[in-house]
């Protein structure tokens, strides 16, 4: 069938909507109609090089949609069925989706390969074979995906505020609740106010935060950042620094969560100085692959027993934490209608992450036309 998609040719080039052909879903595979994408970071770290993903390749990979047609050995879905697709599959079968840590799922390690589980292609534009982002490829309004990526989600439940649980909410809110084990009455920071950075205030607010500082050098965060549950805001990690200081007495923040656009080494100390005794620091946001140098204390490390965690995809279970953040959206607990700044057509796709570069908006979706 033919469909419509945003394809990367190049590194540090315009995303090129174009006609593709899609082939049919293969074994336990499904064909969705995608309805709506988020426009994570994530996809700008592809058109950087900082993620190391093969060209050309499908954008994309927070989306929500409807299954049109599913392959052989399909369980969990059917036609009609209204889906999130998850960024992480979750195989079911592995050690670490059978221990519940399924944001590690084994398929994770082909993520990146552009092909699909059985290493060939569904999608072709321009006489090539073309990958698809994440196995999904959602800046697409057709797709095929693996069973593995897809989640059913309540048919009432508005796609265009759904889709965004498939990476960025479930990613920010999972740092907070889940790798920084926010408690009732902690006071936590937040560096980086985009759709994570924010997902991550709602978080903290949910598990009962006192003090929730978000950080950001665009002074347009405040009002939004105010609107997720933060309660204080400061221009930089300097700034928070000392307002931490004041808000706690001298002890300092129980969490801090690094979510900024690009993390780099030099950011890291100055998060851990923002803990207290035996704190934690998050460190969610996305590196270039090939950096490994930080700058780290290593005795405050020891001696006051602070942590520096890793996070993946919030360490959520998609099966599981998909629903249940759904679930707070329609109690009124988790805001999507308010993280959504500014819906997009796919052709606008490219001024869409300017507008996310430049700051002017928290989160944009992408609403495909059929």
């Amino acid at each position: 069938m033919k469909a419509k998609a945003a394809v990367l040719w190049d590194h540090n080039t315009p995303w090129s909507v174009e006609e593709i052909e899609l082939a049919d879903p293969r074994e336990r595979e499904v064909l969705i109609k995608v309805v709506a994408s988020g426009m994570c970071h994530s996809d700008d770290h592809a058109v950087t090089g900082d993620l190391a993903v093969p060209l050309p390749v499908i954008g994309g990979h927070e989306g929500a949609g409807i299954v049109e047609k599913i392959g052989p050995g399909v369980r969990d879905v059917e036609v009609g069925d209204h889906v999130v697709l998850s960024f992480i599959p979750s195989c079911g079968r592995c050690r670490w989706c059978a221990v519940g840590q399924s944001n590690l799922c084994d398929l994770g390690a082909i993520l990146m390969a552009g092909a699909q589980v059985d290493g060939t292609y569904r999608a072709a534009a321009r006489g090539h074979d073309v990958g698809t982002f994440s196995l999904l490829g959602t800046f697409g309004n057709y797709t095929v995906v693996p069973e593995a990526s897809v989640v059913k989600i309540n048919k009432w439940i508005p796609l265009e505020k759904a889709c965004l649980v498939g990476c960025g909410v479930t990613t920010g809110w999972g740092s907070a609740v889940n790798t920084g084990e926010v408690s009732p009455g902690d006071s936590v920071v937040v560096v980086g106010i985009g759709g994570i950075g924010g997902s991550a205030i709602q978080g903290a607010k949910i598990a009962g935060a006192r003090h929730i500082v978000a950080v950001d050098i665009s002074p347009d965060k405040k009002a939004m950042a105010e609107t997720l549950g933060a309660t204080h805001f400061a221009s930089s990690i300097d700034e928070a620094m000392t307002l931490v200081n004041e808000l706690t007495w001298g002890v300092m923040a129980d969490v801090a969560i690094l979510t900024v656009g690009v993390a780099s080494g030099d950011m890291i100390q100055p998060m851990v100085g923002l803990i207290r005794k035996g704190g934690r620091v998050v460190l969610t946001a996305v590196s270039p692959m090939g950096a490994t140098d930080t700058q780290l204390h290593l005795a405050e490390m020891t001696l006051f027993q602070k942590q520096l965690r890793g996070s993946l995809f919030g360490e959520c279970n998609p099966r599981a934490d998909i629903p249940r953040l759904l679930n707070l959206y329609e109690a009124g607990l988790l805001k999507l209608d308010e993280m959504v700044t500014t819906e997009y057509r796919l052709e606008d796709i490219n001024q869409g992450y300017d507008d996310m570069k430049s700051g002017k908006i928290m989160r944009g979706v992408i609403i495909h036309e059929h």
